[in-house]
């Protein structure tokens, strides 16, 4: 990469936290105590990693309340988060990179904006983040649509094509390319493990020109080599 990006946005979960093992679990606790007992762990990962809940809830047809079924979600997953929740190995030493870059920064993530909020302060990655963390609940169509990344772009006050985004899910890597912003792909979360040859893979089918299994490396894929010194 020759240039500085105008910004970068990350998707929050699976990259700035190691959170989706928990959010999966909790989804599949719920769809099993609701009957569907055939829903597995990698179900939900295969078909709707980087998606909406709601969208799950519509697309299993679970025959309940969208709310219900969120908040019954939510409620499991920040009990864990309390005690489970960490934060990708070398997020600060990146976000303090890019911080002392003057480079701005931004959340987009499909999670509603409670469970954003909740997320950032757990994890103690608020502060990064005061006005300029996104959700899907804010646009009128989720991941994969550009919508969110387009947001968070008019929100930041920069050219969306100067954008670099970072994202573990095919569906956020989709988003932010029909967005016409640049993908780094990142498969460092443990929620990959056993996998993550194959969803390098399918990231860069989406549209990642570069794929990092640590942040460290993401962050030599985002800014020139003479800021990094």
């Amino acid at each position: 990469m020759t240039s500085a990006p105008a910004a970068l946005i990350f998707d929050l979960d699976g990259c700035l936290v190691d959170s989706e093992p928990l959010s999966i679990g909790a989804i599949v606790e719920v769809v099993h105590e609701m009957g569907f007992s055939d829903v597995t762990f990698e179900d939900i990962r295969a078909r709707f990693l980087g998606v909406s809940i709601q969208v799950i809830c519509a697309e299993l047809t679970l025959g309940t309340e969208q709310a219900e079924f969120v908040d019954r979600v939510e409620a499991r997953l920040f009990a864990s988060y309390k005690k489970h929740l960490r934060q990708v190995e070398g997020v600060v030493e990146m976000l303090t990179t890019l911080k002392q870059n003057n480079i701005p920064m931004a959340v987009a993530t499909g999670g509603s904006i409670r469970r954003m909020s909740e997320t950032l302060k757990i994890s103690g990655l608020d502060t990064w983040f005061e006005r300029s963390a996104f959700s899907a609940d804010q646009v009128d169509h989720g991941k994969p649509a550009p919508d969110l990344f387009l947001f968070a772009a008019a929100k930041l006050g920069v050219p969306a094509d100067r954008c670099v985004v970072l994202e573990d899910s095919p569906h956020g890597v989709q988003g932010a390319v029909a967005a016409g912003m640049r993908v780094v792909g990142f498969v460092g979360g443990s929620h990959l493990d056993g996998i993550r040859n194959a969803q390098t893979d399918l990231l860069t089918s989406k549209g990642a020109d570069a794929v990092s299994v640590t942040l460290s490396d993401a962050l030599a894929a985002f800014l020139p080599n003479d800021m990094l010194l």
